[in-house]
């Protein structure tokens, strides 16, 4: 790679330090948001920024030109029991950059950022829009999806998450639903009233028992769990209402609003979900990217954990520098020459790519 690469890739290692040592828990980004602007600028990019979110388009946008958007988050979790280094103390042991965030997701927002400087100045077959985003750790309404309209037409986006820079083609979705069963009081001593959790306990056998008949190959079958219930105010009254918590995770053989119409037309209990909008997401295999990546050696797998990719209705990519096992763990590290690996990956993957 050319020495400007390089340089690209120091660059991103030590914007990375720095968002390390400044805190940016979900909706308390400004700090950090604001160190990426300042980079941007320094790099003599125009930036936009809404809320704690940033981004910047390719200087020579050409409207009759797919666009690609890179996408990756910078607020994180709040640490943890068990760390035994400091948090935010960016501490470097080697190859290893040891800090909440590091691995999950701020290698990956530093790469993109050097992958869109790169080819900035190129003449390219696409646009390019780097936007990192904030608020992705809760799915907020102040993040991504505030944004995106603003993005105009995408025709693929490559969302930055720890996957070892191998391919997640496809990612889980989310529904989380309250239920509440209801019935009438009565003294649990004679046989009056009608039985709220009795209700509640023959729609959780439905739940354990259903199989949504749609099997994915990368993600497995829909899954639903009871996670939470709760029913009753003293021993000897019947209750008449029983509330409880489902966690469905979905394939992207469903939207989430056709699981929630299948369950809702077999429990008697009132569902309500919370959001419909975190729908799972896949990406072909046969998409030309996809195929580039495959000839590069990178492998392909369906993905368990939740992005932001699940608010964005167009075909997407996961894929970043890091281990998804390290996320939201005492101790989170990346290590270097795997971000500097993963932007040399990176741009390889788009040198020369059409659609």
């Amino acid at each position: 790679m050319s020495e400007s690469v390089n340089q690209l890739s120091e660059g991103a290692v030590d914007l990375l330090i720095r968002l390390i040592k400044t805190p940016s828990y979900s909706r308390e980004e400004a700090d950090t948001a604001g160190l990426i602007q300042a980079f941007l600028i320094g790099h003599g990019v125009a930036v936009q920024r809404q809320h704690n979110n940033v981004w910047a388009t390719s200087a020579h946008f050409d409207a009759n030109k797919p666009t690609i958007l890179l996408n990756s988050h910078h607020d994180t979790v709040k640490p943890g029991a068990g760390w035994t280094y400091e948090p935010f103390g960016a501490v470097l042991e080697g190859d290893k950059l040891i800090g909440l965030g590091s691995n999950d997701a701020g290698a990956s927002a530093v790469s993109l950022l050097a992958v869109f400087l790169y080819f900035q100045g190129q003449e390219n077959a696409f646009n390019l829009i780097c936007a990192i985003t904030a608020e992705e750790e809760i799915s907020g309404r102040n993040g991504i999806r505030s944004v995106l309209p603003q993005f105009g037409e995408i025709a693929l986006g490559i969302v930055g998450e720890p996957t070892g820079m191998n391919l997640a083609i496809a990612e889980k979705g989310l529904l989380v639903l309250d239920a509440t069963a209801h019935g009438k009081t009565g003294h649990a001593a004679r046989e009056e009233g009608e039985n709220a959790l009795y209700k509640a306990l023959d729609d959780v056998q439905w739940l354990r028992q259903y199989q949504f008949p749609r099997l994915s190959p990368l993600l497995g079958p829909v899954k639903m769990t009871v996670t939470q219930m709760s029913a009753g105010q003293q021993h000897n009254v019947v209750p008449d209402r029983c509330h409880f918590v489902i966690d469905v995770r979905t394939n992207e053989l469903y939207q989430n609003q056709e699981i929630l119409d299948v369950i809702r037309a077999n429990v008697q209990s009132e569902i309500v979900p919370r959001s419909t909008h975190l729908n799972s997401s896949s990406i072909s295999e046969n998409h030309p990217l996809v195929r580039r990546g495959v000839a590069m050696g990178k492998q392909i797998y369906g993905s368990p954990t939740l992005s932001d990719q699940s608010m964005m209705p167009f075909e997407t990519l996961k894929m970043g520098p890091g281990e998804s096992a390290r996320s939201h763990t005492p101790d989170e590290y990346i290590m270097l020459s795997e971000i500097r690996a993963g932007i040399r990956d990176y741009i390889e993957l788009l040198a020369g790519f059409t659609f």
